[in-house]
């Protein structure tokens, strides 16, 4: 009986919280609890850090040299085409980086902000074969917590974002985010087309400078919440988690700069010879990309 009265009471709960969800995006793509996107989140942290590698143990690494030139560079074009979809929709076109409130209308600028968002939220889960192709690659050292976690909170999190608040100044990381991602990809796409275009590399180390300055704005931007007199943005909850997000990868990122650069573990290779007398190591020479985890996806 008090199983069954728990079990009610938190389904009245929910009832009530879904209450203030925005009706333009219920009938959407995963949109219509966060239950899909759960199962897809478990399934995918059991699988690169249990059942992928497990699998791989005793099989030769896959070389997916031609798979991986595809995915990035079409990366790189979603993510140009959603700088271009949050400009368009707002942050071009009338926002203030202010005080910007979600427009909850179904106006066409409103309505494309959210599908907008929605893409965003999507490409998370696209983001994901990272780590698919890191356990396939063998590359296991690189399947961080850091990595994993981040690939899971972000499409968690943003599903709220989408069903509560797909719009507003909450979006303004995702457009910083998508920049540093054409960045990013363009790199790893250049990367994966092989030894030939290793020279070409040479801006290696101002990859970890970009994704500083990327956390700087969005820490700047978001907490300037708190420092305005009137600003009745809807969901200030949203406000907390991207300001929390920005300040933790910033102080993050400060960490990898000094360990990688001031100590001259993982400048590019071209670089790193000219400057040290010890040859590259190879383990020490990843990256990391606009998310905020370890990454290096040319080895």
């Amino acid at each position: 009986m008090e199983f069954r009265d728990l079990t009610a009471r938190a389904g009245l709960w929910y009832e009530n919280f879904m209450k203030n969800a925005d009706p333009r995006t219920e009938d959407w793509f995963l949109m219509s609890s966060p239950l899909p996107q759960t199962i897809i989140i478990v399934a995918y942290i059991y699988f690169v850090t249990r059942l992928g590698p497990r699998l791989m143990e005793n099989r030769k690494a896959f070389h997916l040299k031609e798979v991986l030139i595809f995915y990035n560079f079409s990366v790189v074009a979603l993510s140009l085409y959603m700088c271009y979809e949050y400009v368009m929709s707002g942050w071009g076109t009338g926002y203030t980086f202010h005080c910007d409130l979600v427009d909850y209308s179904d106006s066409p600028q409103a309505v494309r902000m959210a599908g907008t968002c929605w893409l965003y939220y999507f490409s998370k889960f696209i983001e994901m074969l990272d780590t698919i192709f890191f356990v396939l690659r063998k590359k296991n050292s690189q399947i961080t917590f850091l990595h994993v976690y981040h690939h899971s909170i972000m499409p968690f999190t943003w599903w709220f974002g989408v069903r509560f608040a797909a719009g507003g100044q909450g979006t303004f990381h995702a457009l910083l985010n998508c920049v540093v991602h054409v960045i990013m990809y363009s790199y790893y796409s250049l990367s994966a087309l092989g030894p030939a275009y290793q020279k070409y590399l040479w801006w290696k180390k101002y990859l970890t400078t970009i994704q500083l300055i990327q956390f700087v704005i969005v820490t700047t931007h978001i907490w300037q919440y708190f420092f305005m007199k009137d600003c009745p943005y809807q969901f200030p909850i949203f406000i907390y988690i991207i300001g929390l997000y920005g300040l933790v990868f910033l102080l993050l990122f400060l960490n990898f700069w000094y360990h990688a650069y001031t100590k001259g573990k993982r400048l590019p290779k071209v670089l790193q010879a000219k400057t040290w007398a010890h040859p590259y190591n190879k383990t020490n020479g990843e990256i990391t990309n606009g998310n905020g985890f370890h990454c290096d996806k040319d080895k």
